[in-house]
């Protein structure tokens, strides 16, 4: 059952260079603080492209999902540990569409409401969000959309289904003229075999849809067993020989979703430069896939930039500068006291560790010869203070514990701080109060990673492994400082030990003695992390790119 209705989905005049009709599939979004339907970095991404796409007024519409419980609430049990709750959302700014779309999953039909986020609300493109969580439903069929990355596999192919088959039927409902499908990573797969059901021709589907793959690890290519797929109808009702013959996959068991989307687009991008290499070695015996290029993240700098450092720099007012930077630094010292009860120094040297919490992350790497952290820690003369944020998984057992420890470290140690909370709101306040974003993930590991842009983007400097986008973006001593590279063909372990040795040596020898006594050249880098990160990290520039490069091709 589809109810049809003519929709005209933007309230701003479309530019002439930007005319091509996109959809752009994700399955989450980081829009605003109050739009909780986002867990980290691919839901950060996603929201920046959306404000640039509204910036520069160009034909897009992003289509996701409405998670009725978000992805979690994160908040304190009474030893002050990780709580994850789940709160139930309501969103009185969103628009009912009125229309339904039903999906044929697992052998029964799901009905589909959509909801309409219009552009002006948040200032971004225009949004479809898409809820099973609707009384036409059973209680099972609800729960598809109640929880973003659910840890229920049969939860996770019925959301993909919904995202991928049920954003094009409800895209054709309001009889939208769509030109390009956009998946942002392989969620949004089925939305292929709609297509193919449409077209009939493999050749047609690739001539409107575009991908782009986040990640290196094992862990975001997603798979499933081929067979279960189908059953749940993840193929829109194809037979299982012909899903294999348009795949190329004849004699896997194992579906994998990058795969697929590999060989279903018409080109596919990677996330930054050196991701592109990456990519390309990864994915070179895939047969028939699609070119692998590159277009580099970035992040909305009118979102996430304070107007106050924006004009000093402008202005070349280094007092007002400073000033602004140390009033930012307060306004997130309230936020450390409020939560912890300490109380942190804004003339005192802050560094941040803020983002996804995952291993090859590794959020404990500057903690890793304990000895000399807590030395650094305990240091009277040019002391430092450093604070900890992020959300793990909350069914993933070692980056809880991971962040548990931390947490459990920062008990005795009065400048040393772990928030919870970690959303949009708060992921602004640390990047504007701090003065140094640290950033350790193993390299070639980091796809991209955006947090350190929009905190270079405030004048706090990038401190780094030279992964994902640093090697395109730093200049070591004069806009960021970057962690030396070592042999990466060593055991985990060795790594981890040369990469800490290296992160103390130029924290202590370089970071905190610029800080403390040469101000004026601390300023200066200040002001060439702000100077350099725009515009080649903003997103309008890759809103730009995938026009150019992507969907006008």
């Amino acid at each position: 059952m589809i109810r049809e209705v003519t929709m005209i989905l933007h309230d701003y005049e479309i530019d002439p260079k930007y005319t091509t009709c996109v959809a752009y599939f994700s399955m989450e979004f980081a829009i605003h603080q109050a739009l909780k339907i986002y867990s980290g970095g691919l839901g950060f991404l996603a929201g920046s492209h959306m404000r640039s796409a509204y910036d520069l007024r160009q034909n897009v519409v992003g289509v996701g999902i409405l998670w009725s419980f978000g992805y979690y609430d994160q908040s304190r049990h009474e030893d002050r540990s990780l709580e994850a709750e789940f709160i139930r959302k309501h969103y009185y700014f969103l628009e009912d569409l009125g229309i339904q779309a039903t999906v044929h999953l697992h052998s029964q039909d799901v009905y589909i409401k959509a909801f309409y986020l219009p552009a002006n609300i948040f200032s971004s493109a225009p949004m479809i969000l898409l809820s099973t969580d609707i009384p036409e439903n059973d209680f099972l069929a609800r729960t598809i959309t109640h929880k973003l990355y659910d840890n229920n596999e049969e939860t996770r192919i019925s959301q993909e289904i919904v995202l991928g088959i049920g954003g094009v039927k409800v895209l054709d409902a309001l009889r939208q003229p769509i030109d390009i499908y956009h998946m942002n990573e392989g969620h949004a797969m089925p939305l292929v075999f709609e297509l193919y059901a449409k077209y009939q021709n493999m050749d047609e589907v690739k001539k409107r849809v575009v991908f782009t793959t986040h990640t290196p690890e094992d862990a975001g290519n997603e798979q499933h067993n081929i067979n279960l797929l189908h059953k749940f109808g993840f193929f829109d009702g194809l037979q299982l020989d012909t899903v294999r013959s348009i795949m190329k996959m004849e004699n896997d068991e194992m579906f994998n979703l990058t795969i697929g989307a590999l060989r279903s687009s018409k080109i596919t991008n990677a996330v930054s430069k050196m991701h592109g290499e990456v990519a390309n070695r990864m994915w070179l015996d895939c047969v028939g896939r699609s070119e692998i290029i590159h277009i580099t993240n970035a992040q909305n700098r009118r979102f996430w930039t304070d107007g106050g450092m924006l004009t000093a720099l402008d202005d070349h007012e280094d007092y007002a500068l400073i000033g602004r930077k140390k009033h930012l630094k307060r306004e997130l010292f309230n936020v450390v006291a409020d939560q912890t009860g300490k109380m942190f120094n804004p003339d005192v040297l802050t560094i941040v560790w803020a983002r996804r919490f995952a291993e090859y992350k590794r959020p404990g790497l500057l903690k890793h010869d304990f000895a000399r952290f807590k030395k650094l820690l305990e240091r009277k003369e040019k002391p430092i203070q450093v604070i900890w944020a992020g959300k793990p998984y909350p069914f993933d057992t070692n980056a809880v514990n991971a962040f548990n420890e931390l947490i459990h470290i920062s008990h005795g140690i009065k400048n040393m701080a772990v928030l919870v909370g970690y959303e949009l709101e708060l992921s602004r306040i640390l990047k504007k109060g701090s003065d140094v974003w640290l950033n350790t993930p193993r390299v070639s590991r980091e796809a991209s990673g955006t947090s350190g842009m929009t905190a270079s983007m405030n004048g706090s400097i990038h401190f780094s492994t030279n992964d994902g986008w640093h090697p395109e973006y730093a200049k070591h001593g004069i806009n960021a400082f970057t962690i030396p590279e070592i042999d990466h063909t060593t055991p985990i372990e060795v790594q981890d030990r040369e990469d800490n040795k290296n992160l103390m040596d130029i924290l202590e020898n370089e970071i905190i003695p610029m800080y403390y006594d040469h101000v004026e050249q601390w300023t200066q880098i200040m002001k060439n992390t702000m100077s350099d990160v725009i515009p080649a990290f903003d997103s309008g520039r890759m809103a730009h790119e995938y026009y150019v490069k992507m969907y006008t091709i």
